[in-house]
């Protein structure tokens, strides 16, 4: 996927009625590369989503030895899969310390997601959040 945080914030600020974000954010799950079904696994699985998501985490060492986190996911759900895209345009690339330090929350309060998801979606968001910190934790204790 190409799209960076930017192009979303951007976009989403263009977009002033809900109907045209909802439609946005289905697109943004589109434009995610396709998972094998190898991927689609229990150990891929992001538990404490209502729908199916599942998350790959890659890692590499900067230049200075930093570990460096890349996720990839999707999910059997629309709205659920631009939720993925957007968490990965959030973290991908970055390495597990800037990870730990993001202000999610304040990423999300900008989008506006907050107050137009479901509680279903909302607790989905914060397991991928909270499995995307514990891959960063789990790097920086590996380095």
């Amino acid at each position: 996927m190409t799209t960076t945080l930017d192009d979303i914030l951007e976009t989403f600020e263009f977009l002033d009625d809900w109907e045209d974000r909802y439609k946005y954010l289905i697109d943004l799950g589109k434009e995610l590369p396709p998972l094998t079904d190898a991927e689609r696994s229990e150990e891929h699985k992001v538990r404490g989503c209502v729908s199916q998501v599942w998350l790959i985490t890659g890692i590499e060492k900067s230049a200075e030895g930093a570990p460096v986190l890349t996720f990839r996911g999707d999910s059997d759900a629309l709205i659920v899969q631009g939720l993925v895209a957007i968490v990965t345009a959030v973290f991908s690339g970055k390495t597990a310390e800037d990870i730990l330090k993001t202000d999610v929350e304040g990423v999300f309060n900008q989008l506006g997601l907050q107050e137009h998801l479901t509680p279903q979606r909302s607790n989905g968001l914060r397991s991928m959040v909270g499995r995307i910190r514990t891959d960063a934790d789990a790097a920086l204790a590996a380095a």
